[in-house]
């Protein structure tokens, strides 16, 4: 029987499209695109996003299954995923998009553990804070790695290779 892949729940901004990189500074690698998700439409001007072609095969080599977890919702398949040579990935569909929380965890925290339902699963998002981690720890009964990039940054080989450790883990443990 072939081992569960645990889940990678992924952000786009942030961790793909490093958005605080100074405008004159693009990290290596990145390719200047111009987009137009729901939202950006005219007369608004188009999207700026540094994406970085390499990530696509990198990510898929993480031995996870890939979740989008980001407010581009279904569009990270029409905007993001060609650009990175990714397939079509499952979308989280958020209840409310950023709401409040008495608890202080990310609006996305709740639901992620919901959709994970157990399974061991990987967040990565330039959003995650302590707190998030606190809650998860308490109320996810799986493993689960809540990874905040740096969205001056993106990711880096160091996180891919955190990451692929991390969900060489879980499967050797399944």
């Amino acid at each position: 029987m072939e081992p569960t892949l645990p889940v990678l729940f992924l952000d786009v901004d942030g961790p793909l499209n490093p958005w605080m990189a100074k405008p004159h500074r693009r990290p290596d690698g990145y390719t200047a695109l111009r987009m137009r998700p729901t939202g950006w439409e005219p007369p608004r001007p188009p999207l700026w996003v540094w994406l970085n072609p390499d990530h696509g095969p990198l990510l898929m080599g993480l031995g996870c299954r890939l979740v989008w977890a980001t407010t581009w919702q279904a569009e990270a398949n029409a905007w993001i995923a060609p650009v990175l040579g990714l397939p079509e990935l499952p979308v989280v569909h958020w209840p409310r998009l950023h709401r409040r929380d008495p608890e202080r965890v990310h609006w996305k925290t709740r639901h992620l553990v919901d959709v994970a339902a157990g399974r061991p699963f990987a967040w990565v998002d330039d959003e995650i804070g302590r707190w998030d981690t606190v809650w998860i720890a308490r109320h996810h009964p799986g493993a689960a790695l809540p990874y905040r990039v740096d969205p001056a940054t993106g990711l880096r080989p160091d996180d891919f290779a955190v990451l692929r450790e991390w969900a060489a883990g879980q499967t050797a443990g399944a």
